[in-house]
């Protein structure tokens, strides 16, 4: 299957409820539509996850948070059209938007506008936010190559974007937008 028609199973499987895996930065992630709640749910179970510890959205383009950045103050948008696209993950106050399963038991979202070509033509392709999590079950190593990920989810995915990894050998930082600490290095 091409990087192409991996991408196109990819956006299909996202639109039906489905959970993808797909390579990013610097390890490769599980993604669903966050706005499909018996897809995170399905998301969570899949990795082990603890519902409360919240997960990250993904997109290409500040532009695609828009309904999650609506009412934040404008002095607080500088942060992230400076930071992006790159590694960096904020934690901003949710306004509401936010699927209780995404944001976890925090009162805010993890949001990132990814600068990986495969990341971001897949935010494209889907029209929106991605949810971003590491492809691997909880407190397990972070899978780095698809065919880790087919080892340790086997065919419990619905689709694999092809392609590489970004070279990072990191996940992204993590600040808080309010406060500006930093949370992950």
């Amino acid at each position: 299957m091409t990087v192409a028609e991996s991408l196109d199973a990819a956006v299909a499987a996202l639109r039906a409820g489905g959970v993808i895996a797909y390579p990013t930065e610097g390890v490769w992630g599980l993604g669903c539509d966050p706005d499909n709640d018996e897809a995170v749910a399905h998301l969570l179970r899949l990795k082990e996850r603890d519902p409360a510890k919240g997960l990250i959205l993904v997109a290409a383009s500040i532009e695609q948070f828009g309904p999650w950045l609506e009412g934040l103050a404008p002095e607080l948008h500088a942060p992230l059209v400076a930071s992006w696209p790159g590694p960096n993950t904020w934690l901003v106050p949710d306004n509401g938007r936010t699927h209780p399963l995404v944001r976890g038991a925090h009162d805010c979202v993890a949001l990132r506008v990814s600068a990986h070509p495969g990341v971001a033509a897949l935010c494209r392709a889907f029209g929106g936010p991605v949810v971003s999590t590491s492809a691997n079950k909880a407190s397990e190593p972070s899978a780095m190559s698809a065919a880790e990920v087919r080892e340790i989810f086997g065919d419990e995915l619905d689709a694999i974007v092809e392609g590489e990894l970004g070279g990072r050998d990191k996940p992204s930082t993590i600040r808080d937008l309010i406060s500006g600490q930093v949370l992950r290095a």
